[in-house]
């Protein structure tokens, strides 16, 4: 039990009751002593031990060292409907644990148990089968093969309040972290016990087996608030991103839900960046799943046929060695879309199915990854103008993580080719607020400059297309806006310079060609095509 995080609360008889910190760690500890039972009666037939588990995560009374309420009663009552050798769980548990572990959950509907008043959901957990090689069928999955983040308990100085806030802070970046399908998140009970702590942060991360750190401070001076952060690579002992807030005392609740959303937003990118380093000098041969889709994602935004090339083979790999990896879908989904936006594709018909075969499997596979819904909504807002369908989707991926920057940003640009301009302009400056140093900054500027023409703001739609382009050089959405908005601004003799570049590198563009497929609506898009025609783009 220890070795996974348990504490032996109580033995009753034959039943035995155990808390963990970590409902995943509690689900690992069942199945392994489940299979080391099994393992035990094959080898001694005449000691047939069998054991039947209940796992429930529920709020529990604490009374000296014994746990009382339904949260007890109702993990007893479901340990009793449970045959010999079976682990059931309930609902909650299996929320925290079905993408995090290599397991199987069957679904066993709701149960009406004895002195409970409400109906409860269970399902029966078995191992994921494996293949022939030894390996799990899901490696993505594995803790050792994903980014793992420890939020340690935020320290705080000044009144006695501020323990308290300190406390709040902690579990709300914990709560808004968790939200992300791509990292993995320690439970704030393993973590309360670094309260003060005088380790080393390759100590701490070494006992909690994660590579990254975030801890921090809660500051007062009178009313005014200070909340330092800093995110730790405790694998190369070295900060990778810090960041202050400052506010006041009045609304803690309103201050604390803005600082954590702007955190964990912030982290993921940083941690991204690091993963990337990470994988880039390494063999491919060693790679999983995960590692490869890393190593596509160095390569893709880099826009040259050897990159793209390689990115779309890195991402197909990571499909081929875990087929129900919902996030290598959706990158392979979005792989396909870019290759169409960019002029890179030499099937468009084909680019466009696949797209929306992987973006669909994606979020059959993981409904709730608001990252892979995203991606889902703007292949059918971009290639397929299901406008509403689309923005049903980036508000479900909305309310599943607020801080998801990409489900701001994609759904901004699909609100600007419907042309709500100032709409769009609004949620994008989300994502820009949330992530200002994400991998898709550029993307998220060359919206905003989308936005800005629809909203009829030239000036802004300039600048920001200009920035997008000094960001990417090679992004060919935002060189084909700014060429446009240049043109309907009268600079018309920078706008043919830039169009010569263009045509440079995209020598079959046609105004025409381009009209027939990009999805902004009228009459915006007759403005955006004058504007090709007055920078000198072939008709």
């Amino acid at each position: 039990m220890p070795a996974f995080g348990g504490r032996l609360i109580e033995v009753a008889g034959d039943a035995v009751l155990v808390e963990f910190s970590s409902a995943v760690e509690a689900v690992r500890w069942a199945i392994d002593l489940q299979q080391r039972l099994a393992d035990r009666r094959a080898g001694d037939q005449n000691n047939p031990i069998r054991m039947r588990i209940g796992i429930s995560i529920e709020d529990v009374i604490v009374d000296e060292h014994k746990l009382l309420g339904d949260g007890v009663n109702i993990a007893s009552r479901v340990h009793q409907t449970a045959s010999p050798d079976e682990v059931l769980v309930t609902q909650g548990v299996r929320d925290f644990v079905w993408n995090k572990l290599p397991i199987l959950l069957d679904d066993l509907g709701e149960q009406h148990l004895k002195n409970i008043s409400r109906p409860i959901r269970t399902y029966r957990v078995t191992p994921a089968a494996s293949t022939s090689t030894g390996r799990p069928i899901q490696p993505h999955l594995m803790w050792e093969n994903r980014p793992t983040v420890a939020v340690l308990p935020f320290s705080s100085g000044g009144s006695d309040a501020d323990p308290y806030f300190g406390d709040g802070m902690t579990e709300e970046i914990i709560t808004s972290l968790s939200m992300n399908r791509s990292l993995f998140v320690i439970a704030r009970n393993s973590t309360l016990r670094y309260r003060g702590h005088r380790s080393s942060a390759a100590d701490i991360a070494g006992e909690l087996r994660v590579r990254y750190l975030l801890e921090g401070s809660v500051r007062r001076h009178g009313s005014r608030l200070r909340i330092n952060a800093v995110l730790i690579d405790a694998g190369a002992d070295r900060e990778i991103w810090a960041e202050h807030y400052d506010g006041v005392d009045q609304d803690l609740f309103t201050f604390q839900d803005q600082i954590a959303a702007s955190i964990s937003a912030a982290i993921d990118p940083r941690v991204q960046e690091a993963e990337i380093a990470r994988v880039r000098d390494r063999p491919t041969e060693s790679f999983s799943a995960y590692d490869c889709v890393l190593r596509g994602l160095a390569v893709q935004y880099n826009f040259n046929e050897r990159d793209m090339a390689l990115s779309g083979d890195m991402f197909r790999r990571a499909i081929e060695l875990d087929p129900q990896y919902a996030q290598a879908h959706a990158h392979l989904a979005w792989w396909h879309n870019l290759r169409i936006g960019e002029g890179r594709s030499s099937n468009v018909g084909e680019d466009q199915q696949r797209a929306w075969e992987f973006s669909r499997r994606s979020i059959e596979l993981d409904p709730r990854d608001a990252w892979a819904l995203s991606v889902a909504g703007h292949i059918e807002s971009f290639l397929n103008r299901r406008f509403a369908a689309a923005l049903e989707m980036f508000d479900q991926a909305l309310q599943l993580n607020p801080s998801c920057a990409t489900a701001w940003a994609l759904s901004a640009v699909t609100l600007a080719y419907i042309g709500r301009g100032e709409e769009a302009l609004t949620r994008v400056r989300n994502a820009l607020r949330l992530s200002p140093f994400d991998l898709l900054s550029f993307w998220f500027c060359t919206t905003n400059g989308i936005a800005s023409i629809v909203a009829g703001r030239y000036d802004e739609a300039v600048s920001w297309l200009s920035k997008a382009r000094r960001l990417n050089p090679r992004y060919r959405a935002a060189s084909r806006m700014l060429i446009a908005i240049l043109g309907l601004s009268g600079d018309v003799t920078q706008a043919r310079e830039l169009a010569r570049e263009f045509l440079d590198d995209e020598p079959g563009f046609t105004v025409s060609g381009f009209g027939a497929w990009y999805p902004l609506q009228p009459p915006h898009l007759e403005r955006v095509l004058e504007g090709l025609r007055l920078a000198g783009i072939p008709p």
